[in-house]
């Protein structure tokens, strides 16, 4: 799969950057809006800079929909700033390792590489909807 854009949100969270790459506006029709690579799996601590950095784009995010077996710690809301995101979790969803963001009018769905033990940056050898620019926040 080629590389359809690249963007490393520069957000800081923890004083890391949230590592993510969104394809560009206006790509034509796709099945994600990007990829995503945390640093945990801990939803409730790495949701919150995944949110505020996506806020630009997609505002208002209060709901998001993850895989169970993806996330091993994972909370039934988090607090973001002045609002409560809650979190669906499904047994079965129809792309394991994607996560859903939701508001009342916008919708964001991003491939979710799964962290890396090591602390490699996460494992690449699924594919990826787009890749980070290599040296960039890691």
């Amino acid at each position: 799969m080629g590389i359809a854009g690249n963007l490393l949100l520069p957000y800081r969270a923890s004083g890391l950057p949230v590592r993510l790459a969104l394809l560009p506006a206006g790509t034509a029709p796709h099945w994600c809006d990007g990829t995503w690579w945390p640093r945990s799996h801990d939803l409730g601590r790495e949701l919150p800079s995944l949110v505020t950095a996506l806020e630009a784009s997609w505002p208002g995010i209060t709901q998001v929909k993850v895989s169970c077996t993806m996330w091993r710690i994972h909370p039934e809301t988090v607090a973001i700033g002045d609002r409560t995101v809650h979190i669906e979790r499904c047994d079965v969803p129809p792309k394991p390792h994607t996560i859903c963001l939701r508001s009342d009018e916008n919708r964001c769905d991003l491939l979710v590489t799964p962290p890396d033990p090591a602390g490699r940056g996460g494992t690449r050898s699924r594919g990826t909807a787009v890749e980070p620019r290599r040296g960039v926040g890691w």
